[in-house]
């Protein structure tokens, strides 16, 4: 199999500093002290890759935007070019694909989030090409990607068909004040594999008993921290708790006040006590309980406390597992296995997540 391979090493930096994103907020998340997400998932996918096909040719683009990540894992790559500047830029992406084309390709994998998956369809537009995602971004809206790194390896070696997918994508300024409009960006093709992520579906139904109930126990509780995360579900319990929170972000609540709003991972540490509970809700029609839109939460915040999940019982109807991607592979294997999703103001579903 002859692969294509690029990588956005800025994909999802903006996520544990609280910027939503990094489209145009490089600098300002650099600022803030922001790592590379994606090079360290790449390389989880590539050294999965070469356990699986350790005889696939691969062309990739000159670093940073994947020739190092290729030759870690094993593989001598065909280096197609390199990126024009320092800061690599969407152009740089869609040059990459245009080589990977000309070389005659069997699949392009890329490593980035909805922007970058908007930027690989671009260049593959009239071509029969598939293309599969190894998610890295803040936001992963789209359906062309992985679960995992690992997934994305494992598609990779196994797949036998490919079917037309949704490409969506939305305005990062607008996230950041809570407008969340996704909007089809285009329709690509990927491989048919279980461990392809759903796009994500904007969920239904009403929250208010719900979240009612969660706030009574909140109440109930003034020493413990609670760590409030982004969406809908969790917002109606800020809102129950008496105060606007940030609907895309995250906030931290303890003794009837707000000791952190639309914090970032290291304003989540200082603000942890003794006694943690993260209350969080999965992404509707794609059950991600962490690793989409909350990379806030990273591990050495889920680490340090008891996890709730909630959940309408519409948003559940449309999810068959809940799901991890934390970018610490054991991590996310002690989350798996039954949980109890808090559904109303008393009741709970059993839940597995995988």
């Amino acid at each position: 199999m002859h692969v294509g391979f690029v990588l956005n090493p800025i994909a999802g930096m903006g996520g544990r500093v609280g910027l939503k994103g990094t489209d145009g907020k490089v600098a300002e998340a650099r600022e803030r002290g922001a790592e590379p997400r994606a090079p360290q998932r790449a390389e989880r996918a590539l050294a999965e890759l070469a356990e699986r096909l350790p005889d696939a040719e691969i062309s990739t683009w000159g670093d940073p935007m994947g020739e190092s990540a290729v030759r870690a894992a094993g593989y001598e790559p065909d280096v197609l070019g390199e990126p024009d500047a320092d800061e690599t830029r969407s152009a740089d992406t869609r040059a990459a694909v245009d080589a990977f084309l000309d070389a005659g390709v069997d699949l392009v994998l890329f490593v980035g989030g909805d922007g970058t998956a908007a930027d690989v369809a671009e260049a593959l537009e009239g071509t029969d090409t598939p293309m599969l995602g190894i998610p890295a971004g803040v936001k992963v809206y789209s359906s062309v990607f992985a679960v995992s790194p690992e997934d994305a390896a494992y598609i990779l070696a196994s797949y036998e068909r490919t079917e037309r997918r949704e490409v969506m994508d939305i305005n990062e300024d607008e996230y950041r004040e809570g407008e969340v409009n996704p909007e089809l960006r285009a329709v690509a093709r990927v491989p048919v594999a279980e461990a392809m992520q759903s796009s994500k579906q904007l969920g239904g139904g009403t929250v208010e008993a719900l979240a009612a109930g969660v706030a009574d126990d909140i109440r109930a509780e003034p020493e413990r921290t609670y760590v409030l995360g982004p969406g809908s579900t969790v917002g109606t319990i800020k809102d129950e708790l008496g105060f606007a929170g940030s609907p895309i972000g995250v906030d931290v609540w303890r003794d009837g006040e707000v000791v952190a709003k639309d914090a970032t991972e290291a304003e989540i540490l200082d603000a942890l006590g003794d006694d943690n509970v993260i209350v969080v809700s999965p992404i509707g029609g794609q059950g991600f309980v962490f690793g989409r839109g909350n990379p806030q939460l990273s591990p050495d915040v889920i680490r340090q406390c008891d996890v709730t999940i909630v959940a309408s019982r519409a948003k559940l109807d449309g999810v068959s597992v809940l799901r991890a991607d934390t970018d610490d592979p054991e991590l996310d294997e002690e989350l798996q296995g039954w949980w109890k999703v808090r559904v109303g103001k008393f009741e709970t579903r059993m839940m597995k997540l995988v």
